[in-house]
């Protein structure tokens, strides 16, 4: 990632003392109306969801919508919506998944070059425009470190593209994710449990017994990255 010329020394030290929740509080009280919380409603998108909506319910929630996650997400996202009486502003890209086919391909089965443009397209400019509609300037995510070797060295808040970022459950490990769910009454994702270290679109991810290691089982081995936690790429101008 680009160095930001903002020094987040005395946050992140802070930030290191709290919970959680605190966490999640600490970006309400700094960015109010201005803080967003994304979601994909993948395996462990619960917690985050249920942490924000402790603290205040009327911190939007944006949903980047590919066209190709598994149906079971899709359904997922309705149980949590009706469970937490939330309602996410869903993104998706100017181009329907049936243009885009014919117009570029099926980008995902043309290496490294064709997913990142993939992404690009239908994760990184949804997130962007959602972010500018919104006029968000705090961002919470639910990034951990143990997801990847591209978050090991992650800080609890930092800049990305102009915009601040909150990493509220960053230190959790696999069993406190896990365990947060039936703690708090809440539903698991219908493919937990079949073999997926986390989840994207149906194309590009694979079970862990299909990858050569957890690093490889999303975008389709090329990286683990998709680029929604990347800075843009120097001089990129989306395609519509």
């Amino acid at each position: 990632m680009k160095a930001d010329n903002k020094d987040f020394t005395s946050e992140n030290t802070e930030l290191e003392q709290l919970d959680a929740i605190g966490r999640v509080a600490w970006a309400w009280d700094r960015f109010g109306e201005d803080l967003v919380v994304s979601t994909s409603f993948g395996l462990q998108s619960a917690v985050m969801l249920h942490l924000v909506s402790k603290v205040n319910k009327e911190i939007p929630i944006i949903f980047v919508d590919t066209g190709y996650l598994f149906p079971e997400t899709y359904e997922y996202a309705e149980t949590l919506c009706e469970k937490l009486g939330i309602r996410p502003k869903t993104f998706s890209s100017g181009l329907s998944q049936a243009y885009q086919e014919i117009r570029f391909g099926k980008l995902w089965e043309q290496g490294a070059e064709g997913m990142e443009r993939y992404n690009l397209m239908n994760k990184v400019e949804p997130m962007q425009r959602a972010l500018k509609e919104v006029n968000a300037k705090g961002w919470l995510s639910g990034l951990r470190r143990g997801q990847s070797k591209s978050r090991a060295d992650r800080t609890y808040v930092e800049t990305q593209n102009g915009t601040v970022k909150i990493y509220p459950i960053l230190d959790w490990d696999e069993r406190s994710t896990y365990e947060y769910l039936p703690a708090n009454n809440l539903p698991y994702h219908p493919l937990e449990g079949q073999g997926y270290d986390s989840l994207g679109d149906w194309h590009s991810t694979k079970k862990v017994s299909e990858a050569s290691s957890r690093e490889d089982t999303r975008n389709a081995g090329h990286k683990r990255e998709c680029g929604l936690h990347e800075e843009l790429p120097e001089g990129y101008a989306f395609e519509i």
